[in-house]
């Protein structure tokens, strides 16, 4: 049976600073995005007013473990809505929201369903099969909203890889074990550039704000000093989770190393951009669902 959780609280109705250009959709009376662009030097300033209801909620349908189940987002009037498209990409003052797709240690690989109608979350496949990592990932893990790896796109930065072709990835590295589905309110503070089979595949590293430690760290450095080792374990483990599989480790960019926070919100910035782009149709869709 579909059962039906409040999972998650996004921003009421206020004008958040986003970092894309307008207008770009209108989705079920969801939200709305348009321009209002100041120039100022070496600074862009784009705006968005988001049309939400207090409350997301979460809907179910089919079992856990099985090829059908589907995770739904709705609004509070039962419609349902996208976690890639609708949901804001920035609260303002250095706050994003963030989509948990894998709670921490666990190992089903759960992703948003990129091609299908209101992106549901799924688990993934392979021949058929459900796919789980070869051991518990130990961090939530999920996407920004309203950003996309632009396969077209090579990065000159790292070593001229494309996107993945798929929304930012996050790994919040707070104590709480997060749900599936639940959104929740983050501040990045590095980035790795991970290459996937040749493919760029983001990873900002960010913290939920309410965790006991989020007003210790608030950069790159502050994580080495009070979560240390996380970000070595953070590559590593993306490294090398396909190698039980017989598959290459995967590489990384930008030296091997985590870039600063400045550099993620770089990252998150272009991948906004990206997106707005998609969603106005300037660059082919494919296969994706923007619905």
């Amino acid at each position: 049976m579909a059962a039906t959780r409040v999972m998650a609280t996004v921003a009421s109705t206020t004008t958040t600073s986003l970092l894309f250009r307008g207008p770009l959709r209108r989705s079920h009376g969801v939200s709305i995005c348009f321009g209002n662009t100041r120039l100022v030097p070496k600074k862009r300033f784009f705006t968005c007013r988001a049309l939400y209801k207090p409350e997301v909620q979460i809907k179910d349908e089919g079992q856990p473990a099985t090829l059908d189940y589907r995770v739904f987002f709705v609004d509070s009037s039962g419609k349902k809505i996208s976690p890639w498209h609708d949901i804001p990409l920035q609260l303002g003052d250095g706050v994003f929201n963030f989509v948990v797709e894998i709670p921490k240690e666990t190992s089903a690989k759960m992703e948003v369903a990129t091609d299908e109608i209101y992106n549901p979350i799924k688990q993934d496949t392979k021949k058929g099969k459900l796919r789980y990592y070869p051991y518990n990932i130990n961090w939530n893990y999920g996407l920004l909203p309203q950003t996309w790896e632009d396969p077209s796109f090579a990065n000159s930065e790292v070593e001229g890889a494309l996107g993945d072709n798929d929304p930012v990835d996050v790994v919040e590295i707070g104590e709480s074990q997060g749900k599936i589905g639940q959104i929740m309110k983050v501040k990045p503070l590095a980035a790795l550039a991970m290459i996937d089979e040749g493919e760029l595949d983001w990873k900002i590293v960010a913290i939920s704000l309410d965790d006991p430690r989020a007003s210790l760290v608030n950069d790159i450095d502050d994580v080495e000093k009070h979560f240390p080792g996380t970000l070595t374990g953070i590559r590593d483990w993306f490294r090398d989770y396909k190698i039980p599989d017989g598959k290459p480790a995967n590489k990384f960019g930008l030296g091997n190393k985590a870039a600063n926070k400045e550099y993620a919100l770089k990252v998150i910035t272009e991948t906004n951009e990206s997106w707005a782009r998609l969603v106005k149709r300037s660059i082919p869709a494919g296969e994706l669902s923007l619905v």
